[in-house]
């Protein structure tokens, strides 16, 4: 008789544990979000998370079909397990700017993080791009990001579309292996300031089989990044794939191990490229950055300006304060395969630090063709403090 009751305790305790770690499910209509676009559901979504981070075992948050107007929401962890938001409706951001600290889905100090679904996350930024500034003043106040991810690991982002943010699409600061995959990320060609996917700080980064097409950086990095892969992502309109800008004021952080593959660029109105900062006069005891390891390869370029460009005298500005040979050193950068149609004659552009010339560049197997207005003009290519090597490149090259 003891025994049975001792089976009958431990199954009692196992079944205990088990309901405690079971599947949690949030549906966002059950905690009050409404859908229609029209009635506020902050409050609902925030609830949502609340819950769901505080569940033991792993929970999820169901968006259902539908639109739901949201403003800021701050998505806080650390979470007591893994947290899974499906986005299967629509979340419209709200479009008073009056009604945001920062940006608008903020998602800190999660690990374990799944964002998925086929919904979209409109960002409703039409009214707001004309309260941007920032192209032409570089101390301009930053308008809010549709999805900003601080301090977040072992996480995937996947199948969502993002249109029309404010600022930035999608901004990783300091983030560990993350995966983003099949995203849809649109904004007109004009949109200020509307990144795709800007990486800094982070490491360990993957981001795959994606269209994006906006009006600035499709991809961006910024320093403090290392181990990033870029495949299968199709760019344009937009202003290509960018490293940088890199060295402004006391920016530090190397940029190391970037590979961008199978790619195609339309449009856009810069290829794949390198940018950095002269350093400012005075400022020579900051200290070198270093930007290294880097793989371009199979890239096809569809009427792009600039199809390969590094610009280590970056200014966007009408003028820029006098100003010193950038403190980036460049080293081993390898385009290879690199294919395709320019709209700009200069199909190969190189202009690297006199303080720290670019060293191990290769170029292999580059076949750029000039297809411009003006039938008068070659294709031609310019390296300026560059050492490199060149094999099959067509039909000219800087070595």
């Amino acid at each position: 008789m003891a025994s049975c009751s001792n089976i009958l305790v431990v199954f009692l305790v196992l079944l205990w544990v088990f309901i405690a770690k079971a599947d949690t499910t949030i549906s966002l209509k059950k905690y009050g979000g409404i859908p229609g676009g029209k009635i506020d559901s902050t409050k609902a979504l925030q609830k949502a998370w609340a819950d769901a981070c505080a569940a033991e075992g792993k929970s999820q948050i169901i968006i259902p079909h539908g639109d739901y107007l949201v403003g800021p929401v701050l998505f806080k962890g650390p979470c007591k397990g893994p947290v899974t938001i499906q986005l299967d409706g629509n979340l419209l951001a709200d479009a008073n700017l009056g009604h945001y600290k920062s940006n608008w889905l903020d998602f800190q100090y999660i690990d374990g993080l799944t964002f998925k679904g086929r919904g979209k996350l409109d960002g409703q930024g039409a009214s707001a791009w004309p309260h941007n500034n920032c192209p032409k003043n570089w101390s301009c106040k930053l308008l809010p990001m549709t999805m900003s991810l601080s301090f977040v690991t072992n996480s995937s982002i996947r199948g969502i579309s993002s249109l029309n943010p404010k600022f930035f699409h999608v901004n990783l600061f300091s983030c560990r292996n993350l995966d983003l995959r099949w995203l849809t990320i649109s904004a007109p060609g004009d949109s200020p300031n509307t990144d795709g996917i800007h990486v800094g700080g982070s490491s360990n980064i993957a981001i795959s089989d994606s269209a994006i097409s906006t009006g600035d950086d499709c991809i961006s990095l910024g320093s403090g990044t290392a181990n990033v892969t870029v495949s299968g992502v199709t760019c344009g309109p937009g202003h290509g794939i960018s490293v940088g800008s890199l060295g402004k004021d006391a920016d530090k952080g190397d940029v190391v191990g970037l590979t961008v593959k199978n790619c195609t660029l339309t449009g856009t109105s810069n290829g794949i490229r390198i940018k950095s900062w002269k350093t400012k006069r005075g400022s020579r005891f900051w200290e070198m950055m270093k930007v290294e390891d880097f793989l371009f390869e199979n890239v096809a370029m569809k009427n792009v300006a600039n199809p390969i460009f590094i610009d280590q005298e970056y200014c966007p500005y009408a003028a820029c304060p006098e100003s010193e040979p950038s403190r980036v050193k460049i080293n081993g950068v390898k385009f290879r395969n690199i294919r395709g149609t320019s709209s700009s004659d200069e199909v190969i552009k190189m202009v690297c630090s006199r303080r720290y010339p670019c060293e191990g560049v290769e170029l292999r197997d580059i076949y750029l063709r000039y297809i411009g207005d003006d039938a008068q003009l070659k294709e031609r290519a310019t390296c300026k403090n560059v050492k490199g090597t060149s094999s099959n490149v067509k039909p000219v090259s800087c070595f």
